[in-house]
């Protein structure tokens, strides 16, 4: 399949987005990546899937990443014409230029609302067996982040969690202990956006994340999912 993958902003994506390249290229898929979103105004049409490895907001001491309201057609066209989306980690944030972005994702990370513990080891659990995001892939352990406090709508078809226990973290630019509690939450989802497939993987963090064979896996059903009518 024909890929483009949108990648830069605040996050290692130095480190993850060369990462996700090898082995998408290593499925035998055919990638474009850029940083440039001037790509979603134009034509499209000889794509198969967006893929999202980017953060795209405007924030302090970052270069400002807002997609343009041709962009936004453009990347909404796209998917709801019948094409794929994939949307990993915190691309899913929603934009402040773009409150209908969860429209698409089904929600996600909000800037100033959403958290998490701090970047560690934890376990990844198979909510919904035989789903197709999760095709050959068992419950795993992995290094990351585990999302919490996040904006979710309703028609997610959710294959994939992560437990956490009740903690007391560092949090935010000024490092304030903060409680964070402890329970079972989400970590992947498919849905549709008008005709278009949208496969969100909210694991992805940095280079090692994307190392992990079970992630990679989970990635390129996702692909496979949304790019077969």
């Amino acid at each position: 399949m024909k890929l483009l993958v949108l990648s830069g902003g605040r996050h290692p994506y130095e480190e993850s987005t060369p990462v996700l390249e090898g082995f998408l290229k290593s499925a035998g898929h055919d990638v474009t990546v850029t940083e440039d979103a001037s790509v979603l105004a134009g034509d499209l049409s000889g794509y198969d899937a967006l893929v999202f490895n980017t953060r795209r907001e405007s924030l302090p001491n970052f270069a400002d990443l807002r997609m343009s309201a041709g962009e936004q057609d453009g990347m909404k066209n796209f998917i709801s014409s019948g094409k794929g989306f994939v949307c990993l980690h915190i691309s899913g944030c929603l934009p402040d230029h773009w409150p209908e972005f969860h429209d698409i994702t089904g929600g996600g990370w909000i800037t100033g609302t959403s958290f998490h513990p701090p970047y560690g080891h934890f376990s990844v659990n198979i909510s919904k067996p035989g789903h197709v995001g999760v095709q050959g892939v068992s419950d795993f352990s992995t290094d990351d982040e585990l999302y919490m406090g996040l904006a979710i709508k309703e028609g997610n078809d959710v294959f994939l969690t992560g437990d956490a226990e009740d903690g007391e973290y560092p949090w935010g630019p000024d490092r304030v202990v903060t409680k964070m509690p402890g329970g079972t939450f989400p970590l992947g989802w498919t849905r549709t956006y008008g005709h278009g497939k949208v496969f969100v993987l909210l694991l992805g963090h940095d280079g090692q994340s994307f190392k992990s064979p079970e992630f990679q896996k989970i990635v390129l059903n996702g692909v496979n999912w949304a790019t077969v009518a």
